[in-house]
């Protein structure tokens, strides 16, 4: 069965695993998007705090250190734990931002504003928990999933992004209307986590495509899946995977090295996107017509991007596997920063929509094209290992471009 996995997982399972792995990614960032998507209602509540930017530079260095335990360990720990994890910790942070909101009646002091940043820091453990764990289990299956995956990410984006236009309206731009729009998002946000908590412990496990590829890399020495074909009904059978003992494989280090060129790739990619989303579009683009629509309009058109860009690489043409090429096309996201500066502070509206489109595509078209290809050619277990790298780098370039965003407040009081 194994050996004939490719055609196995076209005829039985392949479209739902695709469906299953879209909303997975639509679950696991719909929170953090809906964090970064109320910063209009944060900044009403702490305006002389720098929301956008401070839940950013906690969120992204603790999930870079959660992320760096869990790679270091990936080929001990189980998959299925760290994701179940991961969704639930997030559930919970979730809803313990609504109780503090409430608790604190909506005011800005500084305990409700510590305690939202400790918040947003079990947020950050929750995402370098899980992040990993989904990405190195989709990287030893078929392409298609990781892209289904980034899709459904993108789309988190999207949603967030219109439904804060919506609720906007609909709740009005006054001190009240911004609060129930906020709550409004966060239960939605606490809503998705159950459902991608139930999809991946109960749903995917099950999907015949998932099961076999997941069968075959517990032949090649895989512990990782374990739990998870248990729950299929699969028994452990390899003595390694009794033991706990470590089949030969190329160690993470050996991983980094053979990879390099990606793990650059990803840190530049992710570098210049959060050195301008989201603060820079929050706090620096000036007045405009749009007024208090101006940076929620941004948003929108980054994550509109963002979506079509992880789409395009389901073109052949435009999946790009040379590496010098990804090299290339990642450096020169760079010229996006002067191109950002001179924009808000010389061009109109209509430029800055452009280039935010821009961005957002780039970022998730490179980005995607990077977990697709990066994979390939390694034996299940080094699979998994390479998805968690990747993320760990991810998320390296976030907390670098995060810290990099604080530069645009040089000269302006600072």
């Amino acid at each position: 069965m194994v050996a004939d996995s490719k055609q196995f997982e076209k005829v039985q399972g392949h479209f739902l695993a695709c469906v299953v792995c879209w909303l997975l990614g639509a679950a696991f960032l719909f929170p953090w998007n809906s964090i970064l998507t109320v910063g209009d209602y944060y900044y009403a509540v702490f305006p002389s705090y720098h929301p956008s930017r401070v839940f950013t530079l906690i969120y992204q260095p603790i999930g870079l250190v959660t992320s760096l335990i869990f790679t270091w360990y990936e080929a001990r720990c189980s998959t299925r734990l760290r994701v179940l994890a991961g969704f639930s910790l997030f559930f919970t942070m979730i809803l313990l931002l609504i109780v503090v909101d409430l608790a604190t009646s909506g005011q800005g002091s500084v305990g409700a504003y510590v305690a939202v940043c400790f918040l947003i820091a079990g947020c950050a453990i929750a995402d370098g928990t899980s992040q990993g764990g989904i990405l190195g289990d989709l990287s030893l299956m078929e392409p298609a999933y990781i892209q289904a995956y980034s899709g459904g990410l993108a789309v988190a984006g999207v949603s967030t992004s219109v439904l804060r236009l919506i609720t906007k309206v609909a709740f009005g731009g006054s001190s009240f209307g911004l609060r129930k729009g906020a709550l409004t998002f966060l239960g939605i946000a606490a809503f998705t986590q159950l459902c991608g908590l139930t999809l991946y412990s109960v749903v995917f496990p099950r999907v015949p495509a998932v099961k076999a590829y997941r069968l075959k890399a517990m032949q090649q020495g895989s512990l990782t899946v374990s739990d998870d074909l248990a729950v299929a009904g699969v028994k452990k059978e390899s003595k390694d995977a009794e033991t706990g003992s470590l089949p030969p494989r190329l160690s993470v280090t050996e991983l980094c090295v053979q990879n390099w060129d990606y793990l650059v790739d990803m840190v530049i990619i992710y570098t210049v996107s959060l050195s301008i989303f989201p603060g820079f579009l929050y706090e620096d683009t000036g007045n405009h017509k749009l007024g208090a629509w101006y940076a929620l309009v941004l948003i929108t058109m980054y994550n509109s991007g963002d979506l079509i860009g992880r789409c395009t690489p389901l073109i052949d043409r435009l999946l790009l596997h040379s590496r010098t090429w990804l090299a290339i096309w990642s450096w020169a996201r760079l010229a996006f920063i002067p191109c950002f500066y001179f924009a808000a502070k010389y061009a109109d509206q209509g430029w800055m929509i452009f280039l935010c489109i821009m961005l957002g595509w780039t970022n998730g078209h490179l980005s995607t094209n990077i977990f697709m290809v990066a994979p390939n050619g390694y034996t299940g277990p080094e699979q998994n290992a390479v998805g968690n790298i990747l993320v760990l780098f991810l998320i390296l370039g976030l907390s670098i471009g995060v810290t990099a965003d604080w530069l645009w407040l040089i000269g302006k009081g600072w």
